[in-house]
């Protein structure tokens, strides 16, 4: 095995990752070509839509390949070595059926979504990382519902996106201030996208601004309510499994910077003393990185783990850590690699660009500081 390589990707089904290869040099030129026009990687995700990632960890007893959590993991990695926009893109995908495969699991509910999911082979498309916990809009109830106004940023594949997994404030008479969860179809009366993902990395992955504008939403398309303001448990679910899946396309990002950066200085006839060092530094960087996340998808456990608060604490905790693990292999990839590494024509130069997005994941480093502080103190 490369020095570059995740050990995490040595995992049963090899089909799924090799198949990735085989699709590699077409993932990698679409995304080139996404990248430079601000457009979502529509040709990549036909390609993946016809090969079943999209609902490959779908249990198979509801229509999908049953693959594990870990193994989708890995393939996120593989796929950001060829084009991070399509890999993060991705993993917004699979971090919603994720969510859902565990209340499968867990609490028997999910089988009609995730059916659907495969059947029509769709597109989730989240904005839960923004909302956090107070969310925004307005919902005024109506007959057998409600009428939502919102505008929800970074929602990701949303340019072709079908059904949105949000949420919105309401001020219920009797029980006050709740935040409502919903799915809502993206081609509802009421939805558009605003033109306005025009972004320093991460480019191709169709995160624009989402409006509903007196969204009509079913009673019966209400899955969760909870107190405004307040951490629900069920979010050390959702924490546990999203994180380890949005943090894999940064690890290939580091990976590919290791191998890019390697190959550069082998090439080289001479090297700066410092040059050596530097990449020293580099694999100690990126072995953290692995390290840490290969324990974030521990912790996850293939879905078989319990909606405790420090298992959410322990996930964010580990995000952090990842994000400037990876963000420091980049940097030290474009210090070794010097003035080449500026140049739009040299990979390394897109790599670093759509590392910057990592920080702006749930939770940003100091929200996560001080997230964990509070609970370190009850």
């Amino acid at each position: 095995m490369n020095i570059h390589e995740n050990k995490v990707t040595e995992i049963p089904s090899k089909h799924w990752l090799n198949q990735i290869d085989q699709l590699g040099d077409q993932l990698a030129a679409n995304g080139i070509a996404h990248d430079q026009t601000d457009t979502f990687v529509t040709d990549n995700y036909q390609l993946l839509k016809k090969h079943g990632y999209l609902t490959a960890m779908i249990p198979k007893a509801l229509g999908g390949d049953g693959i594990c959590f870990t193994d989708m993991c890995a393939i996120l990695v593989k796929i950001a070595q060829y084009c991070p926009s399509t890999a993060l893109a991705l993993s917004m995908h699979q971090h919603l059926l994720a969510a859902n495969i565990w209340k499968y699991k867990h609490e028997g509910t999910c089988q009609e979504f995730l059916k659907e999911v495969v059947d029509k082979n769709m597109v989730l498309v989240s904005t839960g990382a923004r909302d956090w916990l107070d969310s925004n809009g307005t919902m005024k109830r109506t007959n057998n519902g409600y009428l939502v106004s919102a505008r929800k940023q970074f929602a990701s594949q949303s340019a072709i996106g079908d059904l949105l997994v949000t949420s919105v404030p309401f001020n219920d008479p009797e029980e006050g201030w709740q935040i409502l969860h919903f799915t809502v179809a993206m081609k509802s009366d009421g939805i558009e996208l605003l033109d306005d993902w025009h972004t320093l990395g991460m480019r191709g992955t169709g995160s624009q601004t989402v409006t509903l504008t007196n969204v009509f939403v079913p009673e019966d398309s209400i899955g969760m309510k909870r107190a405004k303001g307040e951490f629900p448990l069920f979010w050390n679910v959702v924490l546990t499994v999203a994180l380890p899946l949005i943090m894999a396309p940064y690890i290939g990002i580091a990976q590919k910077a290791m191998k890019i950066t390697l190959e550069k200085s082998k090439a080289k006839q001479s090297r700066p003393l410092h040059s050596t060092l530097l990449l020293g530094e580099m694999y100690n960087s990126l072995t953290l990185a692995q390290v840490l996340h290969k324990d974030m998808i521990e912790i996850a456990n293939d879905l078989d783990f319990q909606a405790e608060e420090r298992t959410g604490v322990e996930i964010l905790a580990r995000k952090t850590l990842v994000a400037n693990a990876c963000t420091e292999t980049v940097n030290k990839a474009m210090e070794t690699v010097g003035g080449q590494s500026f140049y739009r024509k040299f990979e390394l130069e897109r790599l670093f660009r759509d590392m910057q997005a990592i920080g702006f994941h749930t939770l940003p480093e100091k929200k996560q500081q001080h997230f964990t502080g509070e609970f370190l103190l009850k």
